[in-house]
């Protein structure tokens, strides 16, 4: 018998009034395929999990997933049943399961004849699903993950602990279709190594957005690249991709001289005299339109976002010494001493809860250290971008919140455009009008902001 597809999609096309994000996009895979999906922020990954989890439902074409497949989604922002403790939303992923071991446990406290098959098999149904340590099964996740507390209150939990929480209670839940938006953010090393054995070995089809290329390497079979709005496959992982992606670019780049020299054809022809351009002329009009229309978007998925140079630093930059800080009983930094020097890129790693933020919040005096200093330069001028982005007015809209509502802005020395440098992350048109409160990744990238 055939394999059949879990997951169809067919000329599948979603626009907005500005532009088309995803064009045309074809896709099925078989029930074990794992896949990453790549492309430029903005190119349509999230919106493409999502069409795929059923939450948009605004596009043309065909989507749909095969009959009885169930679809898990974790999105950048997942939802929690604030009525219950971090360890009840958990098992909320196994709930079937310890309903079948719940009613097992019932029967087997009042036993009778008249339930004694139902007895049997419920037992028949523990033991083929691996049933009898599935409390202990949830503890390794949870673990793995670095869920909070059992019974912490998942209102007071932070953006991070949430998303732990949210993918610990999917993996549990084991749907055919897993769709995961960034699952290694807020993991430490430990967790992502635990999550890479957990989904190479996952029995279901996997599609993932991630910005981790070792992790794609570890996990995926498949890339699925967007790029202007087309759907490009390739067999392999990340590291295959790269050299498929380089061989790709090659043939472009030949394409694009032909396109230029056709283009410079066309441009000469436009600026000749009218007689000339008499035969064939709206014809030959339309196509350099053509020409000019693809050379326009080609120049606009290249635009690059310019870095402005920083005033000269000084010798001294950031200073630690003798710095100290714990919480209660348990010390996170114990007698740090350390010099950053002008130009030092530094990249500071450790488990969750191991001091990371707290040492942030000490460099912007959010947090007083319990000894020692810290010392900024006076020449340094701090920009922080923290995970809860409380610096951003929600009330504003995206616009608004960069530029301040000016039309020029400073970067750096220079004055530039307040939208185009908007148009730069990728917020066009009418997501420049997007208010902040109402778009969690409209607010996560706003912080990268000139005024920041």
């Amino acid at each position: 018998m055939a394999r059949q597809f879990i997951y169809f999609m067919k000329d599948l096309t979603k626009s907005y009034p500005t532009r088309k994000l995803l064009d045309n996009i074809n896709l099925s895979f078989y029930p074990d395929a794992k896949i990453g999906v790549l492309g430029v922020n903005g190119s349509g990954k999230s919106t493409l999990l999502k069409i795929m989890a059923g939450l948009d439902k605004e596009y043309n074409g065909e989507a749909w997933v095969a009959q009885g497949a169930r679809v898990g989604y974790l999105e950048q922002e997942p939802h929690l049943d604030a009525s219950l403790s971090v360890r009840e939303n958990v098992m909320l992923g196994v709930a079937k399961q310890k309903a079948i071991l719940d009613r097992y446990n019932e029967l087997a406290m009042n036993y009778s004849e008249e339930t004694a098959d139902e007895m049997t098999k419920l037992q028949d149904e523990i033991e083929a699903q691996g049933l009898w340590d599935l409390d202990s099964k949830v503890d390794q996740a949870m673990d793995a993950l670095r869920c909070p507390p059992d019974d912490a209150d998942v209102t007071k939990l932070s953006g991070g602990e949430r998303r732990r929480v949210a993918l610990c209670k999917l993996l549990l839940d084991q749907p055919e279709l897993l769709l995961l938006d960034e699952p290694t953010n807020h993991l430490d090393a430990e967790s992502v190594s635990w999550l890479e054995g957990h989904l190479r070995n996952y029995p279901g089809a996997i599609l993932i957005v991630t910005h981790d290329r070792y992790f794609l390497d570890n996990v995926t079979g498949w890339i699925l690249e967007l790029d202007r709005g087309k759907g490009i496959p390739y067999e392999g992982n990340y590291s295959s991709w790269l050299v498929q992606k380089q061989k790709r670019l090659e043939q472009e780049g030949r394409e694009d001289a032909a396109h230029q020299k056709t283009l410079a054809r066309e441009q000469e022809w436009v600026a000749s005299s009218p007689k000339a351009r008499q035969a064939k002329s709206k014809a030959r009009y339309q196509r350099y339109e053509d020409l000019l229309k693809q050379a326009s978007e080609k120049q606009t998925q290249t635009a690059q976002i310019v870095i402005p140079v920083a005033e000269r630093l000084g010798a001294n930059v950031v200073d630690f010494e003798g710095l100290s800080k714990g919480f209660g009983d348990r010390l996170l930094i114990d007698d740090l001493t350390f010099k950053l020097p002008p130009g030092g890129i530094v990249g500071v790693i450790g488990a969750n809860g191991a001091g990371k933020t707290t040492l942030f919040r000490m460099i912007t005096k959010q947090e007083q250290p319990d000894k020692g200093t810290i010392t900024v330069g006076e020449t340094v001028h701090l920009g922080y971008v923290d995970q809860s982005r409380d610096a951003l007015d929600g009330s504003k809209n995206v616009w608004e919140e960069i530029s301040g509502g000016n039309e020029l802005i400073l970067l750096g020395k220079k004055e530039v455009n307040s939208r185009g440098y908007c148009s730069a992350f990728n917020f066009k048109g009418a997501d420049q009008q997007k208010r902040l409160a109402r778009s969690p990744a409209v607010s996560a990238t706003a912080c990268i902001s000139p005024r920041c």
